[in-house]
């Protein structure tokens, strides 16, 4: 599994010159619908685990509490654009599809946070010039922060109906009485 992950991330590399980091994704995107992509999901738990506690641990250290003491309606001016902003374009975006309620708000309260993704984005960028330390440390503090308020919307949208009550149970018509054809009495409870 993992020279199969390997051979495919460095044949992207290689041959088509991308980054290993891109092979690496469409190795897993390859390997994601067969029954070994599977299998090698369900013994890497563990490290699944392990691996998350290293990234939030590791972007706790990249993390300033400064910037929320000198600058804390920048903090939550970049919160509410990720939690309002985005889940208003979530529930617009699921409207024009004419999904559900339920569905909408779920999407909504889904993308109420920054992923882990914009840390890699805002490093780059950083790295790059194109973005200040500065907001660097403000996107990594409304990222912490909408991470850590997430349950609290979804406590939120719960409320607002996204979880439905379950359907009352569905009670049937009795059958109907088969008749005798021949005389057209009714059998019911004579046999």
């Amino acid at each position: 599994m993992l020279s199969i992950a390997l051979g495919i991330a460095w044949l992207a590399y290689a041959v088509f010159g991308a980054s290993f980091a891109l092979g690496a994704f469409v190795a897993g995107l390859v390997l994601n619908g067969t029954p070994l992509g599977h299998n090698a999901a369900e013994r890497s738990l563990p490290l699944r685990d392990a691996f998350a506690v290293l990234f939030f641990v590791s972007v706790g250290m990249l993390f300033d509490p400064t910037i929320i003491l000198t600058q804390p309606l920048a903090v939550l001016g970049v919160v509410f654009i990720v939690i309002i902003g985005k889940s208003l374009a979530a529930l617009v975006i699921t409207s024009a599809f004419k999904l559900d309620r339920a569905t909408s708000l779920t999407v909504a309260a889904s993308l109420a946070q920054i992923g882990e993704f914009s840390f890699i984005l805002a490093a780059l960028s950083m790295y790059l010039g194109a973005m200040s330390r500065e907001t660097h440390d403000l996107i990594l503090a409304a990222s912490l922060l909408s991470i850590s308020l997430n349950p609290f919307v979804f406590a939120w949208v719960d409320r607002l109906g996204a979880r439905t009550p379950p359907a009352p149970p569905v009670t049937l018509p009795p059958p109907p009485v088969e008749r005798d054809q021949k005389d057209g009495a009714s059998l019911g409870g004579v046999l």
